[in-house]
């Protein structure tokens, strides 16, 4: 039987099958070590069961598991989250929500809080943090989803309160400052659904009726109900909605319309403001 290889001739297999960044994230995990050590000592052989780990994870990226759910987290505003195949997996293009809230109401504030659909939480568990003084709500319809989320908020020191519900229908008649969401908005039948890390992610937290806008739609049309004059609701959506998303809030009644850009410079926010009925 031969010997293991060490971290050099491990990171070189692996860099034949997957990306670099992938193989050096895998490694560090199945050494359970920081980075520095894979620089530091490239000459290090690997123990049998670390060797065993490690191709084996390799393997899985292989096939397509997103690296994510290979090692249980992923990082959301600087911190890190714990995430399962239950909940969709944070990207960065959501931390734009975050900017928009932070932007908007100062962390003394006390602000009521909704974030719908909250899957690992990241949304939430960031703003109860970054905004000291909200009173931050978190629903999903999933058990299995809020499960993550609150192991998140326990293991991070964030007070939110959790619900299990489709969207509003367990608030009764509850009232938010400020509502968030990043709904499912993919198209049922879009390609990119059978691609890349999206073909293990929950589908559930993805597509969303034939043009994708079924779950943005009904959130814009029930949100003015839970949200209280002056209130704002800022919606994450795909890459060509904004017209449309814009659309959707102001035939619901909303002011101040707009759509804010991620870091690829997409409209990726829609936001507006309900100024309450006449």
């Amino acid at each position: 039987m031969s010997l293991p290889p060490d971290i050099a001739g491990a990171l070189s297999w692996a860099r034949e099958r997957i990306e670099q960044v992938d193989a050096r994230v895998l490694l560090r995990y199945a050494l359970a070590c920081p980075a520095s050590r894979l620089v530091a000592w490239p000459e290090q052989r690997l123990s049998a069961e670390e060797w065993e780990n490690f191709s084996r994870l390799v393997e899985r990226r292989v096939e397509g598991e997103p690296v994510a759910y290979l090692i249980g987290e992923r990082e959301f505003y600087g911190r890190s989250f714990a995430v399962t195949p239950a909940v969709l997996i944070p990207r960065p293009d959501t931390e734009l929500l975050v900017e928009l809230a932070v932007a908007h109401f100062s962390a003394q504030q006390r602000v009521r809080v909704l974030d719908l659909g909250t899957g690992s939480g990241a949304l939430a568990i960031t703003l109860a943090l970054e905004l000291d003084a909200a009173d931050v709500t978190a629903l999903d319809r999933s058990r299995e989803a809020l499960w993550v989320a609150m192991a998140n908020a326990a293991r991070l020191g964030a007070s939110v309160s959790f619900v299990q519900s489709d969207w509003f229908d367990a608030l009764g008649e509850e009232r938010f400052q400020l509502i968030v969401a990043n709904p499912p908005y993919i198209a049922a039948d879009d390609a990119h659904l059978e691609e890349g890390d999206l073909r293990f992610e929950p589908r559930s937290a993805l597509a969303a009726g034939t043009a994708g806008l079924d779950d943005l739609s009904e959130i814009a049309a029930a949100a003015p109900a839970h949200l209280e004059a002056g209130g704002w609701l800022f919606l994450e959506h795909g890459y060509d909605q904004a017209m449309s998303v814009r659309g959707l809030l102001a035939d619901a009644g909303f002011a101040a319309i707009s759509s804010w850009k991620d870091l690829a410079g997409i409209e990726r926010v829609t936001g507006g403001r309900w100024l309450g009925r006449d």
